[in-house]
């Protein structure tokens, strides 16, 4: 029987063309090209191994957004946003989303804050905590004094971004435990650790292991009283990668921003609760002392000269626009309704899991809408089984351990998006109370050690889920 797939042309369909039978070998760069009907369909069809967006309850990072704001990135993605001499507009829709921030996060003066746009939070983070080092280093320099010891204080609840600045910018890491009892800071915590070569302390509005907040006003009355008695001025930074875009509309009387003195940088990820696909991170300075004019470069080979604070150089302007597509779009008034949704679910998400009698909750106070859980008593299984168990129902609920002193803490998170309604969170509550009965009934093995499984370890993960692709050997 002849192939009609091996003659020069033939138009029948896509999958009966030959490319959907060949295997593609990843370690080699391919010699002929193919129409791009079949490429894309190649990648498309590849692409539902992964799991569903929407019901990737692991993530912050947002899922959904309207059509007109996926036209306008669609209408941006051509656009390399660091070029400012040839798409001034682009860079200026940046400058007006810093303002806007500053005025969201109550600086003195929202004229003066400056910042700059990155690729999340990570980058901002780092930039920030670069500013405040380098500022320590420049009044060190000037009164005389040594600059080999800097340090940076901050807790066990961070993300693994502030590990990284230590040790990629030559910083001592003064990370403060966490307790068994206790998940977040405590400013007493904080004082004993501070010296002379303190660059910063690091406090964090939401954070990714339990949800909850540091208490940021305390922290700011230590800094207070020790500049006031010692004469150190130590800046603080908020790491509000997800908080910062919760607390303005769900507690807009909480006092966590540029409200407090020593409040000198703000990071806050527009990515999560933001709203925006990723990638898009923000990084605002209270006013330009905060960033030594010797971090920020100008260049001119793109036409004309201009400043460039950030690691990454061309990037995409789509989410930048797309940021400020939110603010004009929602304002205070519909983030406070977006916001006041996921909060109710979350709300609702908790109740329920304490009304079966079967969880307790970790982050009662819900700080931002993540409902963090682990299992009551010994039922005979472990969360590792449980989040294992709701993977067949295609959700993805992480289970994992606590940092540091709390390393026996094993629990869940189930991070709610403004794309999760009530109608899905009663439906995880079902799937997950009859993944709950299973197990009981069934009494999996137990394990000497509590320890990921294959779905909740992220190495063991990647590995399995790559090696289904057929892209790797």
């Amino acid at each position: 029987m002849s192939d009609p797939t091996q003659g020069d042309v033939w138009y029948g369909p896509i999958h009966g063309r030959r490319q959907f039978r060949e295997h593609i070998d990843p370690m080699q760069f391919p010699s002929d090209g193919m129409p791009p009907a079949e490429a894309y369909e190649l990648l498309h069809t590849g692409l539902m191994l992964d799991g569903r967006e929407t019901l990737n309850l692991a993530s912050f990072v947002t899922t959904w957004m309207e059509p007109e704001a996926e036209a306008l990135i669609h209408d941006t993605l051509r656009k390399n946003h660091i070029d400012h001499e040839e798409y001034p507009a682009a860079s200026l829709v940046e400058e007006g989303c810093v303002h806007m921030l500053g005025a969201l996060f109550n600086a003195p003066d929202p004229a003066k804050v400056v910042g700059v746009g990155t690729i999340g939070s990570s980058e901002a983070i780092m930039l920030g905590l670069l500013a405040h080092k380098r500022t320590w280093r420049n009044r060190r320099r000037a009164a005389g004094l040594s600059t080999d010891r800097p340090n940076v204080v901050y807790g066990a609840e961070t993300h693994v971004v502030w590990d990284k600045f230590a040790n990629y910018f030559d910083v001592e890491m003064r990370k403060i435990p966490m307790r068994a009892d206790r998940y977040v800071l405590s400013a007493e915590d904080v004082e004993s650790r501070l010296d002379e070569n303190t660059i910063a302390v690091g406090a964090v509005l939401g954070t990714t292991h339990i949800g909850e907040a540091d208490p940021i006003e305390a922290i700011n009355d230590l800094l207070l009283r020790v500049k006031d008695e010692r004469g150190w001025d130590i800046p603080l930074h908020v790491d509000g990668a997800s908080g910062a875009f919760i607390a303005p509309f769900a507690e807009p009387e909480l006092r966590w921003d540029f409200r407090l003195a020593q409040v000198a940088s703000i990071n806050a990820s527009g990515h999560k609760y933001g709203l925006v696909y990723p990638g898009v991170g923000w990084l605002i300075f209270r006013d330009a002392s905060k960033l030594p004019e010797d971090l920020v470069f100008s260049v001119n080979y793109l036409g004309g000269a201009q400043p460039t604070y950030t690691f990454n150089f061309s990037r995409g302007s789509a989410m930048i626009q797309a940021q400020m597509y939110n603010f004009l779009r929602l304002g205070r008034t519909g983030y406070t309704s977006i916001v006041g949704n996921m909060v109710a679910n979350a709300r609702h998400l908790n109740d329920c899991l304490v009304a079966s009698g079967k969880f307790e909750i970790l982050n009662p106070g819900l700080s931002e809408p993540v409902v963090t859980f682990r299992l009551k008593g010994d039922p005979g299984f472990d969360v590792y089984h449980l989040s294992a168990r709701l993977r067949q129902d295609g959700w993805i609920v992480p289970a994992y351990s606590l940092p540091p002193n709390a390393e026996h803490v094993h629990l869940m998170r189930v991070v709610v998006r403004l794309d999760l309604s009530r109608q899905m969170v009663d439906m995880l509550l079902r799937d997950l109370l009859k993944a709950w009965d299973d197990l009981a009934s069934e009494q999996p093995s137990h394990r000497a050690t509590a320890k990921p499984d294959l779905w909740t370890a992220p190495a063991r993960a990647a590995e399995h889920s790559k090696t289904r692709t057929g892209f790797v050997r």
